[in-house]
């Protein structure tokens, strides 16, 4: 559909959200004339989401504010499964008492994009525990599970990729697909939810959602999936090599949380602000189109917008300031990661490889090794090649700190305690 007519719709084909809609002209009539309640499922099996669900988070948040009513879903049910969808194997079962303190801590990563309430216009936070853990297994198979036809769920793409690699899909994950649909069909008799959204890899279980809506009697559902994000390069979006892009300040500080999009590479600012970020698209384009040093202008406010979103716009700011003082005027900022160490260790001589994996810059020794050996690592901004170098009181700044650095845009300090 070339032009929508609804805000909504429009701003995410605008904004290059859409891959895939089950009726466009249908659902855009509906956000029209009416408020849309519409739903996105996020599965407990960490203790907060990271950057590569945050392309869900702001559909959700422009959804509300285009004045229609988001619910965040949250998985306490199906996380005791687990979403087979392209994956190799199956995941790690987890603990009731695992998901519910995953399902504490990834409510706290929607409080900066939604309002939630039971008043109009107010998001909604809902498990699907609350039905799915009372379910009557013999009745659901009647009730339910005979709408499913086992020849068209083996069609899928997310379960075809399974088999076709000879990896073995178990019964559990199989009926993962049969949840996920039961569960757009219960919002919609809960809540009046018309509309699941959610990334391409989910477009075979939303639509198993719709096909069942349609045989139990509800009205018409809709289906909304977002492109499968990658950077330029390839790599996945949300992860780095040292990790997550945790969305909790406590599991990745925000001024490493700026540095992450800071990093994004040229042919993605564009898209990034566009999606990331609430700023008009005419200030999107200008920046969009600066290149050579002035690209990392537009980085700047690309990883300022989407922090202040997040972690709030002095926190975004405060980071911003870290990293220019870091790197224009090249001081030690106290704003950087901190990690503390007892001075009785410095004392007795720390090796820079033991140092490196404490502060979080490398995995193992043989990796921050490697870095050594690579030339990556300075010691209060000085190179380091030996990996055998301990680190001492001696290296402490007047202010009893060491600076750690890994190449140009990864720095932590150690703090003497």
């Amino acid at each position: 559909m070339s032009a929508f007519k609804s805000d909504f719709l429009r701003i995410m084909s605008e904004r290059g959200f859409i891959h895939q809609t089950s009726d466009d002209a249908a659902l855009d009539d509906l956000f029209a004339k009416e408020v849309v309640t519409a739903y996105i499922g996020f599965d407990a099996t960490a203790k907060s989401l990271h950057a590569g669900s945050l392309i869900q988070i702001m559909m959700l948040h422009w959804l509300e504010k285009t004045g229609h009513r988001p619910i965040a879903l949250m998985g306490g049910g199906t996380s005791m499964i687990g979403d087979p969808s392209f994956k190799d194997e199956a995941r790690k079962l987890l603990t009731p008492a695992d998901i519910d303190a995953n399902l504490v801590g990834i409510r706290r990563n929607f409080a900066p994009y939604l309002t939630f309430g039971d008043g109009p216009g107010k998001a909604l936070m809902v498990n699907n525990a609350d039905w799915l853990m009372s379910i009557n297994y013999v009745e659901f198979l009647r009730d339910v599970g005979r709408h499913f036809s086992v020849n068209r769920m083996l069609s899928f793409d997310s379960v075809k990729l399974r088999l076709d690699r000879e990896q073995s899909l178990s019964f559990l994950e199989f009926n993962y697909m049969i949840l996920q649909a039961y569960d757009f069909v219960e919002l919609s008799k809960r809540t009046g939810c018309r509309l699941q959204m959610g990334g391409s890899d989910q477009w075979g279980n939303i639509v198993n959602g719709i096909d069942l809506g349609h045989r139990m009697g509800t009205p018409q559902l809709f289906a909304l999936t977002t492109p499968l994000l990658t950077t330029s390069s390839g790599a996945k979006m949300g992860k780095t090599a040292s990790g997550a892009v945790w969305l909790d300040p406590e599991m990745l500080s925000p001024y490493d949380f700026w540095q992450y999009w800071r990093n994004t590479e040229d042919a993605d600012v564009g898209r990034f602000l566009k999606l990331y970020t609430t700023l008009p698209l005419d200030e999107v384009a200008r920046l969009a189109t600066l290149d050579g040093a002035e690209i990392n202008e537009a980085k700047k406010v690309l990883a300022t917008e989407i922090t202040a979103l997040l972690h709030g716009r002095q926190a975004a700011e405060q980071a911003a300031e870290t990293a220019r003082k870091t790197f224009e005027e090249g001081v030690t900022a106290d704003s950087l990661p901190t990690v503390e160490m007892p001075r009785a260790e410095l004392e007795a001589g720390v090796g820079i490889l033991a140092l490196f994996v404490k502060a979080g810059l490398a995995a193992s020794n043989g990796e921050a090794r490697r870095h050594v050996q690579g030339g990556a690592v300075r010691l209060n901004d000085q190179p380091v090649s030996d990996d055998r170098r301990a680190v001492t009181l001696q290296d402490l700044s007047p202010e009893g700190v060491l600076k750690l650095s890994l190449g140009k845009k990864k720095h932590v300090l150690v703090r003497a305690i």
